[in-house]
């Protein structure tokens, strides 16, 4: 009875979520993208007399509220393909998106990395979320810390980057335009987090066309250009969440809407104001006046030991290998 409660609230919590609207703007956004395929493609056919025999028709709702009727085969299945270069610098009407990450909960079970990287197609050593292991003075333990892009208010990158391929939106993100990047470099050395990975030689992926280049996807990325985390806001169009805060088993990454004081990890929705406020959060290098928009609560009371998070790849292990606390783990046979 008791599961069947949290189950319960769980769902009115996702449905309050979406009704309050972390993405109200992108019915009419993706709409106009599958509008304008399915015209021109359903003419095309017309003109050409071939509109018989074309498979399963299928009913849509287009952005003026009109029903039309299409082959199924018209539909444009990668709506977020069509957000162009130009129009991904107009971000989403309304929005200011925030992260908070509660890293009481994180055992790096590094499902956010993987997410991310089989949804961006990068390598397995190419991580646009890192998940470090900090410990803050001699005294205290260490914990784990994923650490994204921060997409800052005062983004450093932003300014310096001398051709307008690294860019601020209104809605709080900061992408990298690959179509203007031209490797200078000068956005990684400006960035205090170290967010950003540059491709220093070519790969076979990068000629992968069949999906047109956004920097709302980072797909295909190319070579000598900088490449980081962009939140997924092909993602957010859809009314999702990120891939890595839908991936994290531990409901670690909470996502939404700052105007809205929204945020959710996919089960349970928050007013962020007031999770900040109870969980006593911060930002990392708050100091530098950059003023992220990825917010952390404090690892105190934290779920899983720490060793826990040392049961993965052998690789993994290898960049731990020399903290005092996972040689004294080794030497306890603990990992």
């Amino acid at each position: 009875m008791g599961n069947q409660k949290t189950n319960e609230r769980s769902n009115k919590s996702r449905r309050k979520f979406i009704k309050l609207g972390l993405m109200s703007s992108v019915t009419v956004v993706t709409g106009i993208g599958i509008a304008s395929t399915i015209t021109s493609e359903e003419k095309k056919i017309s003109s050409e007399g071939k509109n018989k025999n074309l498979g399963k028709k299928i009913r849509l709702l287009t952005p003026e509220g009109k029903m039309v009727e299409v082959n199924e085969t018209n539909i444009n299945k990668y709506p977020e393909a069509l957000i162009t270069p130009e129009e991904s610098r107009k971000g989403i009407p309304n929005r200011k998106f925030v992260m908070v990450i509660d890293l009481a909960k994180c055992k790096n079970a590094r499902s956010c990395v993987e997410a991310c990287q089989k949804a961006h197609q990068l390598d397995f050593n190419e991580e646009f979320i890192k998940i470090q292991l900090i410990k803050n003075n001699d005294e205290s333990c260490n914990y784990w810390f994923p650490k994204p892009c921060f997409h800052c208010d005062e983004p450093p990158c932003v300014t310096v980057c001398p051709t307008g391929a690294t860019f601020k939106r209104d809605d709080n993100i900061v992408l990298v335009d690959a179509e203007r990047c031209i490797g200078c470099k000068f956005c990684v050395t400006s960035c205090p987090y170290s967010a950003r990975i540059f491709n220093w030689g070519h790969k076979d992926k990068f000629d992968n066309k069949e999906i047109p280049y956004s920097p709302e996807t980072s797909v295909p990325a190319s070579e000598g250009t900088i490449m980081k985390c962009d939140f997924c806001p092909d993602m957010l169009r859809q009314g999702k969440l990120p891939h890595c805060a839908k991936a994290c088993p531990m409901g670690v990454i909470y996502f939404g809407d700052k105007n809205e004081d929204i945020v959710t990890n996919g089960e349970e929705t928050v007013r962020f104001s007031q999770l900040i406020k109870d969980r006593g959060g911060y930002r990392h290098l708050e100091h530098l006046g950059t003023k992220p928009n990825v917010y952390y609560l404090p690892a105190v009371n934290r779920q899983f030991p720490l060793e826990r998070g040392f049961n993965i790849d052998e690789d993994i292990l290898e960049r731990y290998k020399d903290v005092d606390s996972v040689k004294e783990f080794i030497k306890q046979h603990k990992v």
